[in-house]
């Protein structure tokens, strides 16, 4: 199986923008840097770290005469480039990491998987503790979460694991055991970080997936993801930041469901 080869001929460092405590939509960012093996600099470990992310997103960062101000972490600088948004900053990084299939336009076919689990195991798993709006507490919209939960659990967990499995069966998919052309991409390591963060917020749910034998090219990928050697040996460091109750997953006993409660 080849490994990934990272375009780093002459190229500036890389600079992760990213908030501290929390993995977050940044972790999908930091697991291609080290799968790839390629050194970046993160704000969640430097000091001021938190300072200069807030200048990136201050209402008066008016940005420059090529780079208009994010909104929002993550944010990547690589030289004069600053872009933001998750799928944006992996579209750049994943052909020159070398996490991208081949070329042309398996690059989009990449995407549109990675897109697919961030649209399902992060934004609508995040939206699962925030139904009614992001600005109320968890505490003020509970009985809401509920109910989006138990539905959630019921319909769209099983319709994207389904999906995947299919993904994973498919001959697009290689020989296996990756999403796309029978070579790691960053959508698989979207799809492991979406999968592992909606297993910690849901694990009654996703146990009873798992034993109910429907999804084990799923998991068989999760676990060949968590296998490979660098991201392994991240994933035990302290690099690898814990789950909270401050970002996309989290967990709450009482929406701790499987489908049938």
């Amino acid at each position: 199986m080849p490994e990934p080869q990272p375009d780093t001929n002459n190229d500036p460092p890389y600079e992760l923008i990213y908030w501290h405590v929390i993995p977050g939509r940044g972790e999908h960012i930091r697991l291609c840097f080290v799968e790839a093996g390629v050194p970046y600099s993160d704000t969640a470990f430097i000091e001021g770290g938190m300072d200069t992310l807030h200048t990136y997103i201050s209402e008066q960062n008016l940005g420059d005469k090529v780079n208009p101000p994010p909104l929002a972490p993550p944010i990547l600088k690589h030289g004069d480039l600053v872009i933001s948004q998750t799928p944006n900053i992996l579209l750049y990084l994943g052909p020159r990491l070398g996490l991208a299939a081949g070329q042309g336009n398996d690059i989009y076919k990449v995407n549109a998987l990675a897109l697919t689990a961030l649209d399902g195991f992060s934004n609508e798993v995040h939206n699962c503790h925030h139904p009614i709006a992001i600005d109320l507490y968890y505490e003020e919209q509970k009985e809401e979460c509920l109910r989006r939960v138990k539905d959630w659990v019921k319909h769209r967990l099983p319709k994207y694991l389904g999906y995947f499995e299919r993904v994973l069966s498919g001959t697009a998919s290689g020989e296996g055991p990756w999403l796309y052309g029978g070579v790691l991409t960053w959508a698989d390591l979207v799809f492991f970080q979406t999968l592992d963060g909606t297993s910690y917020m849901f694990r009654k749910a996703v146990a009873a997936a798992k034993q109910s034998g429907k999804y084990n090219r799923v998991f068989q990928h999760y676990e060949a993801v968590k296998a490979r050697p660098r991201i392994a040996e991240y994933l035990a460091t302290e690099k690898r930041q814990k789950y909270s109750n401050y970002g996309v997953y989290r967990y709450y006993e009482e929406l701790d469901v499987v489908a049938d409660e």
